[in-house]
């Protein structure tokens, strides 16, 4: 079976690893890979490099990077990215095409093969986040996806309500769960080595993305965090950065400037999944609007402060603070960090086998 994996950014390159690892090592599959997004950036981190240096067979490397944050920039990066990948899709031979989450340019690749008869296989569909355009854009890749990995129950349902049947829908749990079950973390001296940063010093770890629905906000809220962790006292704050979203550099260059001007304050463009994860492990807890504080922080588990609007519609675990972008609710949110009980098991996304499982399913097909 020959599979095209679309990877468009730092985040779900991270979660398909441990799947890209099982098909690369069985002879049934031959695997290629698609790079385009922000791996081809490098203001964010350049990361296709992650991928060069996991020795993964790339195939294509397409620029499809806005030429801005402003919405008339995103809404042309959407045009071009289907029109580079109408050509992709022309000269494609691969048997399946497999897809993850909800970003603009994954959406705008996989329309372009619409026309095209391509079969795709979705993974993370079925979720909400009513904050964000990518709510839209999950959905609609849902609706043309034939085949469908989720991570939870609840996400098989809806995912039946939008295709009005259960055809190709597999409850596999997360990927993120077998990163976690299979990588040998970095300790705090590890990690000190390698990013010159010392987890052993109480850390909160921070990521913020722009809210892309009311996305004129974002200065705002930026803002607010920044001028809330300004009364925050005894931690060091190690800030990933966002992604590339409406008015994103706003939110980037907040960022920036709060570093420049700030001890025990870090700014990390990009981690790698090793780096990311074991900064995750050794943290205090998480400040911030990212995917990863539902799914890689239930599995410690790791306090989560979520703010804001943006993951509005995730299943939320006990772990898990929802948070208005205000300062004193901030402040009273990092407050209640020590009545967290770590020792709580949390598993709905499943044991840590969802890769064995879709290889089970595509072998099936």
């Amino acid at each position: 079976m020959k599979i095209s994996v679309l990877t468009s950014s730092r985040a779900d390159y991270s979660i398909y690893l441990p799947l890209l690892k099982e098909l690369r090592q069985d002879d049934f599959f031959q695997l290629d890979l698609i790079v385009f997004g922000t791996h081809l950036s490098q203001e964010h981190g350049f990361t296709i490099q992650n991928i060069i240096n996991d020795n993964f067979n790339i195939s294509l490397k397409i620029e499809t990077m806005p030429l801005g944050d402003a919405a008339i920039d995103i809404s042309k990066s959407i045009g071009d990215t289907i029109t580079k990948f109408s050509e992709v899709w022309k000269n494609d031979k691969s048997n399946l095409i497999i897809a993850l989450g909800d970003r603009f340019e994954m959406f705008a690749a996989c329309i372009a093969a619409l026309p095209f008869g391509k079969k795709i296989a979705h993974i993370h569909g079925g979720e909400t986040t009513l904050g964000a355009i990518d709510d839209s854009l999950r959905h609609s890749i849902t609706l043309m996806s034939q085949i469908h990995f989720v991570t939870t129950d609840i996400y098989a349902k809806k995912i039946n309500e939008l295709k009005g049947g259960e055809n190709g829908i597999h409850d596999v749990g997360a990927l993120s769960i077998d990163n976690l079950k299979n990588l040998s973390l970095l300790t705090i001296e590890e990690f000190k080595e390698k990013f010159n940063i010392d987890l052993s010093i109480p850390t909160i770890l921070i990521t913020f993305h722009p809210e892309t629905i009311d996305f004129e906000k974002n200065g705002n809220h930026i803002r607010e965090i920044i001028n809330s962790l300004n009364s925050v006292e005894g931690f060091q704050f190690v800030f990933t950065m966002p992604n590339a979203d409406t008015m994103g550099k706003v939110v980037r260059d907040v960022i920036l400037d709060y570093v420049n001007k700030t001890v025990n304050t870090i700014a990390v463009e990009s981690f790698g999944t090793l780096g990311y994860l074991s900064c995750m492990k050794h943290c205090a807890f998480l400040l911030g609007n990212t995917s990863s504080g539902f799914v890689e922080a239930s599995f410690f588990p790791k306090y989560v402060i979520n703010l804001g609007e943006r993951q509005k519609g995730r299943i939320r675990t006990s772990n898990i603070k929802q948070c208005i972008i205000n300062k004193e609710s901030i402040l009273n949110a990092i407050n209640e960090y020590p009545q967290f009980d770590p020792t709580q098991k949390i598993d709905i996304y499943g044991e840590g086998n969802t890769a064995k499982k879709i290889v089970t399913v595509l072998k099936n097909i």
